[in-house]
């Protein structure tokens, strides 16, 4: 009886449920892209205020991005503009805007608030408000555009003047950090896939675990109680729930809404269910279930990346952990399937799969086939704490100095992510891109590089637009290269040494001419490895068993 009751009061409609958020609440949300991300409650949200008024002026938080092209907050971004009623939201604090390109325009345009932190930083700081603390003290983000010298995460003019979140200096043990802090959540809207009569929430069918435990804690905790919702697939009764599988104790949730349509409930951006992204089914990394990629530019790039990674493993003798980004480095999980090496590198991804092969697009953040999909906070004391071995990272620009910038331009709003936490902890780091960007022709013929037509925009530059990671801290590092597909350069105190070539490229016209600064270059510059180039395996699981048997 007493069950009943609980269960009439918590199990709702969601126009009940949301009815009760009010004008200029923080809401917290969660969404790592479309993963995670409780679409339904997002959609009937902004729907409650186009039929009312009401809530109006939102302040957005979330872990990542809840949303996708088309989908989730860029849906709702896109009617804005389209309606030109700009009431709903008046800020968001987001690490990653890429995947809503709507929400750009409203930040570019000085319409909303913008602030950006790392994914890291964000996923930390919902712990630490869940645990009763003001913010996170860490050191990423140090003489970079998160640094209050410079930006201070702050993405407009509106946000520079209003500060809903600050990112401050400290000074603990004689050393300087930085504080990161921003209002406490009043609602969270959040998603699992089961949830039972009292509210218990798992999330068996999702690709991801994310931050979805500590986005609650942080509404709820004290003082200032917020208000929990939680967007689920399904029903089961009370009892019949696996304790160690459910993700948040049903007392800490204070409403669940259903959902009906899945179109509003997908794993990711375009899968709306497989078995094999949530972990319900572990197929063999087999190189004849995966189509191979196609032999470009790109995956000569990525390949690069996996021989520094078979040479860690070769003078370690030990399987090594790895984060792959977005974009090419994730790549390198392809190749390292078609070279039968998977085994021997647990790739990680920083929103929580251990192993499989990583998604790419707006479906980054899932993995087919993963053995271990951990918390996102968890996964990214894996990266500041430097337990990992070594991250492929990408970049847009890198100057002189050796300064990062992987996703920020002018017009160009899409947040760190990830990046700041990794590159700040990783002990290895590999920048992969294209030498230049822009429509560009690169083949690659007989064991070597064909620049048939290349790209006008210059990558290596005088100054990077925005710093996201520094060069003067990346010397601190034990190894620093920038892998392209017709160079490699090593860090030093000099600045950028020029190291390796591709066969059949130009130094003067294809490398120096295409920079803004001249690399050092001490001698001749050795030729990268030809297997490369080549339309067939580079033969690394030999390799690497020859080394290891000895």
């Amino acid at each position: 009886m007493i069950i009943d009751m609980i269960r009439h009061k918590k199990i709702v409609p969601a126009s009940e449920a949301l009815s009760r958020v009010r004008d200029n609440d923080v809401v917290a949300v969660s969404g790592f892209n479309l993963a995670s991300t409780p679409d339904y409650l997002l959609k009937e949200l902004y729907d409650l205020y186009v039929k009312t008024g009401h809530p109006s002026k939102l302040f957005i938080v979330s872990d990542t991005l809840p949303g996708s092209p088309g989908k989730g907050l860029d849906r709702i971004a896109k009617d804005m503009l389209e309606r030109k009623d700009y009431d709903f939201i008046r800020g968001v604090l987001l690490p990653f805007l890429g995947w809503t390109p709507n929400m750009q325009e409203l930040v570019k345009d000085n319409i909303v608030e913008g602030y950006t932190w790392s994914i890291g930083i964000m996923a930390y700081w919902f712990r630490e408000v869940g645990s009763g603390r003001p913010g996170v003290i860490s050191r990423v983000g140090l003489a970079t555009f998160l640094d209050p010298e410079y930006d201070a995460g702050a993405l407009n003019d509106l946000a520079k003047e209003k500060r809903t979140a600050k990112i401050d200096y400290v000074k603990l043990g004689g050393k300087i950090y930085l504080f990161y802090h921003a209002p406490k959540p009043n609602v969270a809207l959040i998603r699992g896939t089961t949830a039972d009569e009292i509210g218990n929430l798992t999330l068996e069918g999702e690709a991801l675990i994310g931050t979805v435990l500590n986005i609650a804690q942080a509404a709820k905790a004290r003082p200032n109680t917020g208000m929990v919702i939680a967007q689920v697939m399904r029903l089961a009764k009370f009892g019949s729930l696996n304790p160690k599988c459910v993700q948040v104790p049903g007392p800490i949730i204070d409403y669940i809404v259903t959902v009906k349509n899945t179109e509003y409930h997908k794993q990711t951006a375009n899968i709306v269910y497989d078995p094999r992204i949530s972990g319900e089914i572990i197929p063999p990394l087999d190189p004849s279930l995966y189509e191979k990629p196609p032999l470009d530019a790109r995956k000569v790039i990525a390949r690069r990346i996996l021989l520094q990674f078979v040479k860690i493993i070769r003078n370690e003798h030990r399987p090594i952990i790895i984060n792959l980004g977005i974009g090419i480095p994730s790549l390198a999980t392809s190749v390292a399937i078609e070279e039968e090496i998977s085994d021997l590198l647990a790739t990680t991804i920083e929103s929580g799969p251990w192993g499989g092969k990583a998604l790419a697009g707006e479906d980054f953040g899932a993995s087919i086939g993963p053995y271990a999909i951990i918390p996102m906070p968890d996964q990214f004391s894996v990266y500041e704490g430097g337990i990992l071995d070594a991250a492929g990272l990408g970049f847009l620009q890198i100057d002189r100095h050796g300064n990062v910038n992987p996703s920020v331009l002018p017009g160009r709003m899409t947040g760190p992510g990830g990046f700041p936490v990794i590159a700040t902890g990783s002990p290895r780091l590999y920048f992969a891109g294209l030498f230049t960007a822009g429509k560009q022709d690169i083949r690659v013929l007989d064991g070597k590089l064909d620049i048939h037509a290349d790209g006008e925009i210059v990558k290596f530059v005088d100054h990077v637009y925005k710093i996201l990671c520094s060069g003067i801290n990346l010397l601190r590092k034990k190894e620093v290269l920038f892998i392209t597909e017709r160079a490699v350069f090593r860090l030093s105190s000099e600045g950028l040494i020029l190291e390796e070539i591709a066969p059949g490229v130009d130094i003067e016209k294809d490398i120096i001419n295409k920079m803004e600064f001249k690399p050092v270059i001490h001698g001749e510059p050795k030729l990268m490895d030809e297997r490369l180039f080549r339309n067939r395996r580079m033969n690394l699981l030999h390799e690497i068993i020859e080394i290891m048997g000895k």
